[in-house]
């Protein structure tokens, strides 16, 4: 038989795992199947996943990807932005009333006014609509600041998130399947969501505009940015004990290097042992570059005492709503 009458796997047939492996061969493509391969080797090896999100991510609808990735355990912690967290429930609850503008590029000013008078704020293709999202929101949180001002008591951002979703107060307002919903599994799974600087988020302004005009009377019912960091700390500790935590990053910026700090913390500053984080892998579409923390290679890391000089390390320079699907899909594939 003629060699090139051979066939492999037909190409209709190929499951995701197939396609990328027979596709993605060099650059940055074969960086996505070496990333996934050993982020598959690192869970059969018992080890757990932190995920740090930076970007509109949710408002991209990761939680399609990542909903499935948390309900089967292939990420046990999340380090993300206050919009991100806040970003997922508006489209929880007021996907069907989002406009999606296909020739963002080209809008002018008068078309991006005429976007705001509409009470539509825009992430890129994407708005997001003030009073169905947003507004829906803030009357349904503030009851639980307000009853956690009442009764004197204190939670994380994230707490708040998981107190709403478990009264079922939005639940008759879900306009999507919460199975897509990857704050609803986390909330299922009660991971912890660590959110420095929530304050800069929509709610994060909603919550002082409440306490400004006297909604709230204390800003304290929210935990700090440096109490999720003493939270970072317990939970680290407490999953190192026995196996390798690894750390997988979307975009850069806070959300990133907050988390990551916590290994250095703990050898440095409190002058325990603990185990370097074991894998690492960064989808950024900041490309390398001289004093930029996102645009930063790996091993740079080391000197830090973040990463180990054998730890499993990757860089992908693309666009996390591309290439992070398409990683979960591979590691969920069996």
């Amino acid at each position: 038989m003629n060699p090139a009458t051979k066939l492999q796997t037909p190409r209709a047939a190929m499951s995701v795992q197939q396609f990328i492996k027979h596709h993605y061969r060099h650059f940055n493509a074969a960086v996505v199947v070496d990333a996934a391969e050993a982020y598959r080797t690192h869970l059969a090896q018992s080890g757990k996943m932190l995920l740090a999100m930076a970007g509109a991510m949710s408002t991209a609808e990761l939680g399609l990807s990542l909903a499935e990735m948390i309900r089967q355990d292939k990420v046990h912690a999340i380090c993300t932005t206050g919009a991100n967290l806040e970003e997922d429930i508006f489209n929880l609850v007021a996907h069907n009333h989002y406009k999606r503008v296909p020739g963002y590029r080209n809008l002018s000013d008068a078309e991006e006014l005429a976007l705001r008078e509409q009470g539509l704020n825009r992430v890129t293709d994407t708005c997001i609509p003030e009073e169905e999202a947003m507004r829906r929101i803030e009357r349904q949180v503030l009851k639980f600041w307000q009853k956690a001002d009442h009764e004197g008591q204190r939670y994380f951002p994230y707490e708040y998130m998981y107190q709403l979703i478990r009264s079922n107060a939005i639940a008759e307002s879900y306009q999507i399947d919460p199975s897509d919903s990857w704050i609803v599994a986390a909330c299922e799974k009660n991971l912890p969501v660590f959110t420095p600087g929530w304050e800069d988020s929509t709610l994060g302004n909603i919550f002082v505009a409440n306490k400004v005009r006297g909604q709230i009377s204390s800003f304290d019912i929210v935990k700090s940015g440096l109490e999720q960091m003493a939270a970072l700390i317990d939970w680290y500790r407490a999953n190192t004990k026995t196996e390798s935590v690894g750390f997988f990053q979307i975009g850069g910026g806070i959300a990133g290097d907050f988390p990551i700090c916590v290994v250095p913390l703990i050898v440095q500053d409190l002058r325990e042992e603990c185990r370097l984080w074991g894998y690492f892998c960064q989808i950024s579409d900041s490309t390398t570059s001289y004093g930029s923390y996102s645009g930063a290679v790996p091993n740079e890391k080391i000197t830090w005492g973040k990463l180990d000089r054998n730890t499993p390390r990757f860089v992908i320079e693309s666009d996390a709503s591309i290439v992070a699907p398409l990683i979960f899909a591979y590691v969920l594939e069996t």
